[in-house]
């Protein structure tokens, strides 16, 4: 057969990912506080788009009939202007203003209007201050420290050494860099660096500046004066003190049991991270996505979260008086753009938030016994599972699962946390969630006797025999260390150190 070229035609079907199409994926992974932010930009941005604030009109019959809250601008300020002022009150009565309201004499002469500025423009504006506005930043380690240091030396090069000596702490006020490092940094020598930090040393809290554990502890040791060489010893063998193996380090440190044991609650009442009491990091408290209730049926009920749901509006009608009025080519491109834009994140955000509802309605569905009786009935469930019986892909259920948190009436979960692996039965039964064997070995270490600490192999033949879980010995020991059981021996010597 002769080659040669020639022009054909085909049909094919293909999936191809748009701009849009892949921004719609990513907003389902997003959080709720990353999705506000995006709506924000977009508010911004775009002029076609604006919140959908509800109304009156949408609320339940319950909400309508439940007395609207007080605003506190209103129940303070507003309310305060219709109020008679101390003077007037006092010309009815016909006396003075001490014999009514000794507290007000001599402040009353100043009118509401002075006090408190008109909400219609000027003054406190359209809105009431926030109180966030007025509380203060957090105050830093190093801030607590610079301000130490501006005391301590007067030196430039030496003030220079230490806040360079401040920036190298970490969150636990331990010193992370080389003093060698620091004075070739600074060209310095390195005499001068360790002497800044001997005397930087000094400051409060007690223990910043140590590079190791031990160092710290010896700091604040010093500091009570209760450093002497048997503590020195302790507290180089603080390896011993982790696996509570008492009797080992009283042989090396030459101490006996009484002794051991006052040295050993000296320590717990020192800090071993000195820094973290200025840690001035926001505290985020977790909001659910979904909430997850008892119906009167009783089946369970999944709501989404409204509160965290942004909604937006289309508007058409700006869209349709600018684009009748501008002749200019790249306007209209852009107004164009603009409602392209507010259609597709209108549209969005109602998929993402039907989605969400779809996938957390089928995990209630598939945990159902989970809800009704504890973590010991969790089912094992995968990704596939969930997305084979929605008809979605298990990508767009791990997107959706991904940050996104559930209001039961057991707690407040992540939604990943209801997608566990599956341990056999060895009674042929189904099977075992992988986290319900995690609690079941957490009950059965809290419940051990002191003179009959379960090992692994132990914990293991347990849960094979009373609940029929086929699950090794190695398994076990990882579950364990996954939740920072340390092992049988270390468990032997602390509970005879808690009866000694």
């Amino acid at each position: 057969m002769a080659l040669s070229p020639r022009l054909d035609v085909r049909q094919s079907q293909h999936l191809t990912l748009t701009p849009q199409l892949m921004q719609s994926i990513r907003l389902l992974q997003l959080s709720h506080m990353e999705l506000s932010a995006f709506v924000d930009a977009e508010l911004m941005r775009n002029p076609l788009i604006e919140r959908d604030d509800t109304g009156p009109d949408d609320l339940t019959p319950l909400e309508r009939e439940r007395p609207a809250e007080i605003d506190p601008y209103s129940d303070t300020v507003d309310h305060g202007r219709h109020l008679e002022s101390a003077v007037s009150i006092a010309d009815g009565f016909d006396t003075d203003v001490s014999n009514v309201f000794p507290e007000q004499t001599g402040q009353d002469s100043v009118s509401q209007s002075s006090m408190w500025p008109a909400r219609d423009g000027g003054g406190l504006g359209a809105e009431a201050p926030d109180i966030d506005q007025y509380v203060s930043a957090g105050r830093t380690l190093g801030d607590h420290l610079s301000e130490q240091v501006s005391l301590i030396f007067s030196d430039p090069a030496e003030r220079l050494i230490a806040r360079n000596l401040i920036d190298n702490l970490d969150e636990r006020g331990y010193l992370t860099a080389e003093c060698a490092l620091i004075a070739e940094q600074l060209g310095a020598t390195l005499a001068q660096v360790e002497g800044v930090l001997a005397r930087v040393r000094g400051c409060d809290p007690v223990g910043v500046f140590a590079r190791s554990l031990a160092e710290c502890l010896s700091m604040q040791l010093l500091e009570r004066n209760r450093l002497d060489p048997m503590m020195e010893a302790l507290l180089a063998r603080l390896d011993l003190v982790a696996s509570h193996d008492l009797s080992t380090l009283g042989r090396q440190i030459g101490a006996d049991r009484e002794d051991l044991a006052d040295m050993l609650a000296e320590l717990r009442d020192l800090d071993p991270r000195p820094g973290r009491a200025f840690d001035s990091a926001p505290i985020e408290a977790v909001v659910p996505d979904v909430f997850v209730r008892r119906a009167h049926d009783g089946t369970w009920k999944v709501e989404l979260n409204s509160e965290v749901l942004p909604r937006v509006l289309v508007n058409r009608t700006y869209y349709a008086s600018v684009s009748g009025k501008t002749r200019d080519t790249a306007e209209k491109t852009f107004l164009v753009d603009c409602l392209q834009t507010a259609n597709w994140l209108a549209k969005s955000l109602d998929q993402r938030a039907q989605t969400i509802l779809k996938v957390a309605t089928e995990i209630v569905r598939q945990q159902d016994a989970f809800f009704a009786h504890g973590i010991s009935h969790l089912r094992p469930m995968t990704l596939k599972t969930v997305a084979s019986e929605i008809d979605m892909h298990e990508s767009t259920v791990s997107r959706v699962t991904a940050a996104k948190y559930m209001a039961t009436p057991r707690g407040l979960f992540e939604m990943k946390y209801f997608f566990t692996t599956a341990l056999n039965s060895s009674s042929g039964g189904e099977d075992h969630s992988a986290e319900s064997v995690r609690h079941r070995i957490r009950q059965l270490i809290d419940a051990e006797r002191p003179e009959a600490i379960l090992s692994d192999d132990t914990i293991a033949d347990m849960l094979r025999s009373e609940q029929g879980i086929d699950v090794a010995r190695r398994t076990v020991a990882k579950y364990r260390e996954a939740m920072h059981i340390p092992s049988s021996v270390i468990r032997r010597r602390q509970k005879k150190a808690q009866m000694a």
